[in-house]
């Protein structure tokens, strides 16, 4: 079965995304108003029709949002504002935002269904296969599964709850992306004093991420007190290199939370209950 899909906004993503729907059989369109010339040409270059924003919504079976995760609810808002909010077209919100901000735009976009997406890898070029999580009502999202079958773009479907993909996907991109600048700070600190290249050699003797390493999280509260000092002097080291220390001392900030904890024998969960802190009626502290 072929869909119409609407698709806003194509960027580099969501470009790609669409040359794989239609390389897949399907008919895909896009809004040009407002958009550059560089957009322009990824959307004549990937096969997408243009239209403007009211025939795209009333002719597409699918709308597919990849845009700046800034602008998603402006987005959503748009639509809703055509005023074809019914059941028969599905409302894919692909971008990377916090639950409760997808869960406003399914309320915004009522009774037509939302479904929560995520994607995680690179654009779907080159043979690159990146993954679309899903989150939302089962019937819709067997229907997006559907939809990339005959595509590089995997799926997987999450559960039924709004929320689930945005959570995963910023809990992954939050390590991802905070990693990589740590790593241009702690690079840009050893350049400085001339040690980088043994910088390089130390990181090359670690092949595994430490995201699989969760049975260290307790040992990281246990050792908490000590790191904190520790993080604060790297603070003061990348100043002295002219680099931003913010994220060190934030780091010490959150090693603080388990400053009680020094060398206690606690388990993944006492460690995290301990590291979300003291609640109060705003919320987390």
């Amino acid at each position: 079965m072929t869909y119409t899909i609407g698709l806003l906004h194509p960027g580099s993503m969501g470009c790609a995304f669409g040359a794989q729907l239609r390389a897949g059989g399907h008919t895909v369109l896009w809004c040009p108003d407002g958009r550059s010339n560089a957009t322009r040409h990824r959307a004549k270059q990937a096969g997408l029709e243009p239209g403007t924003l009211p025939e795209l919504v009333s002719r597409s079976d699918v709308l597919l949002t990849l845009c700046p995760p800034a602008a998603a609810e402006d987005v959503a808002a748009q639509v809703a504002q055509q005023g074809v909010l019914d059941t028969s077209r599905i409302y894919v919100e692909a971008n990377a935002v916090a639950p409760p901000r997808v869960q406003r735009i399914a309320d915004r976009l009522a009774p037509m269904p939302v479904i929560d997406a995520a994607v995680v890898g690179s654009p779907p070029v080159g043979g690159k296969t990146p993954t679309l999580y899903l989150s939302g009502p089962s019937k819709q999202a067997d229907r997006i599964v559907e939809l990339f079958a005959r595509t590089d773009v995997r799926t997987h479907v999450l559960g039924d709850s709004i929320g689930q993909a945005s959570a995963l996907k910023l809990a992954y991109s939050s390590y991802q992306k905070v990693s990589r600048v740590l790593a241009a700070v702690a690079y840009g600190a050893a350049e400085s004093y001339g040690v980088a290249d043994e910088l390089l050699v130390i990181a090359a003797k670690r092949t595994r991420s430490y995201l699989l390493e969760t049975d260290y999280i307790p040992k990281t509260a246990a050792r908490a007190w000590r790191w904190g000092p520790e993080l604060e002097d790297a603070a003061a080291l990348l100043a002295d290199a002219g680099l931003p220390d913010s994220l060190m001392h934030a780091a010490a900030s959150t090693l603080a939370r388990w400053d009680g904890k020094r060398d206690e024998r606690l388990d993944v969960a006492e460690a995290l209950e301990a590291l979300r802190g003291e609640r109060d009626l705003d919320g987390p502290s």
